[in-house]
């Protein structure tokens, strides 16, 4: 998941509540059997226990690794990665931003029918665990592996994805490889992206290997599926296997700078100060205070932090002159986010009336809330049922790059249990089966609409 996302601004969409379909209203095939779907769960986790030898950091708990886009390790999980997806025999592109996919074309489908994809990325944040991203790219692979090893006779090819530079954790840039397939953010515009030693992601991929020419374009798909570890708590409370995303939430970044007087800490009188630090301070609670009547007025799942502070100067004998602020907005709900963001502005413009400082409120980043396709949605359901499964319907707080597909195919995200939520962190654990349980749907809901 990232927390990092890209500037994307897709078109606005309403969150409704989705249509029930009935398990053979597309489909006149013979209907997929529970035991059709039957996972490999060694080779699913040999996998991504390989994976998680790229990167390796030493933890005192848990298992952790580095994975930053264009390092050694990245070249490897890749390079790994397109060894895996030959010997599934699928045919592998490399696109210009590094995205690597995999298509296998069975004997009963029509190779010129729109695909069916799945997957998700293989890096991740400085110190991460081993689930973020690998589960989704290996159980997609795992997935069609165990189509292809099934009675199941899909009409439609198959392909597996893993996007780069989803976490943003070099390029600042998260969804960035799935943002440039969607059509969301031009090439050169990628490419001129910087670390902080300068160099830029062009140059990165090439470094490694993996700046490619072939083509990977989503809208052309028929469907995407991504399974991702939940990184919360609500399908361990509640004990259930899977979790079926209706709704991924959108998120928009605020920058708010509060401009007083530095001084010193003595010999300032207390009514003569511009300090920023406690203008500043209000604004938080003031953030605080909206979300809450968001919630409790218009929709109960939005939130909204103000999560980055930087003071200046931030010594303790002098008046605090400036302080930058970034706030983060999410929710399913537009109009709510945008409430919370509109508060916000208030209580900056407030500030500079009652107080002697100066306000600027720049609301800069929004990536609009996400709809899953119904059918996808139901097919994961359905595929869930199948199994004897208990299905969550429930909503993505995260970013996830099926929120840039959702606007270019139909797209649907699964998720697998999170031990404690912890995610982002070596103690992130999904037990492993509940990984081949998640990708026991995953499977089931692909052949579903790759039959159809």
């Amino acid at each position: 998941m990232s927390d990092t996302v890209s500037a994307v601004t897709a078109p606005r969409q309403e969150i409704h509540t989705l249509r029930a379909y009935s398990v053979g209203e597309f489909n006149t095939a013979s209907p997929i059997t529970e035991n059709a779907m039957d996972v490999n769960a060694d080779r699913l986790q040999d996998d991504i226990e390989t994976n998680a030898g790229f990167g390796a950091i030493d933890a005192e708990e848990g298992r952790g690794r580095t994975v930053l886009t264009g390092s050694e390790a990245d070249r490897e999980a890749r390079e790994y990665f397109v060894t895996r997806l030959e010997d599934a025999g699928m045919e592998v592109s490399v696109d210009a931003v590094g995205n690597v996919a995999g298509r296998w074309v069975p004997s009963s489908a029509d190779p010129d029918a729109d695909p069916v994809a799945a997957g998700s990325h293989l890096d991740s944040v400085p110190r991460g665990g081993i689930f973020d991203g690998p589960l989704g790219a290996y159980a997609a692979l795992e997935a069609v592996r165990v189509i292809r090893e099934s009675d199941v006779e899909p009409t439609r090819p198959l392909v597996v994805v893993s996007w780069t530079e989803e976490e943003g954790a070099r390029f600042d840039t998260g969804l960035l490889g799935s943002s440039v397939a969607a059509g969301h953010r031009p090439l050169d515009e990628a490419y001129a992206l910087k670390d902080d030693d300068g160099v830029s992601l062009g140059e990165a991929l090439r470094e490694v290997g993996f700046r490619g020419d072939d083509d990977i374009d989503p809208s052309s798909w028929e469907a995407w599926f991504e399974l991702h570890i939940e990184q919360g708590t609500k399908l361990e409370s509640a004990g259930a296997p899977i979790g079926v995303v209706d709704a991924i939430s959108g998120i928009t970044n605020c920058r708010v700078t509060v401009t007083g007087e530095a001084n010193h800490a003595g010999a300032t009188p207390m009514y003569e100060r511009r300090d920023a630090l406690v203008a500043a301070s209000h604004f938080v609670v003031d953030t605080e205070r909206a979300a809450k009547e968001v919630v409790t007025t218009t929709s109960e799942s939005a939130v909204g932090t103000v999560g980055k502070v930087a003071v200046t100067p931030n010594a303790s004998n002098v008046v605090p002159g400036e302080v930058a602020m970034t706030m983060d907005i999410r929710d399913v709900d537009r109009d709510a986010m945008d409430a919370i963001v509109e508060r916000a502005r208030a209580s900056a413009a407030r500030l500079r009336r009652e107080r002697p400082v100066e306000t600027d409120f720049e609301q800069y980043r929004l990536t609009e809330p996400s709809e899953m396709a119904d059918r996808c949605v139901d097919a994961a359901a359905d595929a869930a049922e199948r199994a004897d499964f208990d299905a969550m319907r429930m909503h993505s707080a995260a970013l996830h790059d099926t929120a840039n597909l959702a606007g270019v195919t139909d797209t649907a995200l699964l998720f697998a249990p999170s031990k404690d939520g912890i995610s982002h962190n070596p103690l992130e654990w999904t037990d492993w089966e509940d990984c081949a349980n998640a990708t026991r749907i995953l499977a089931g809901a692909m052949a579903d609409i790759a039959r159809r």
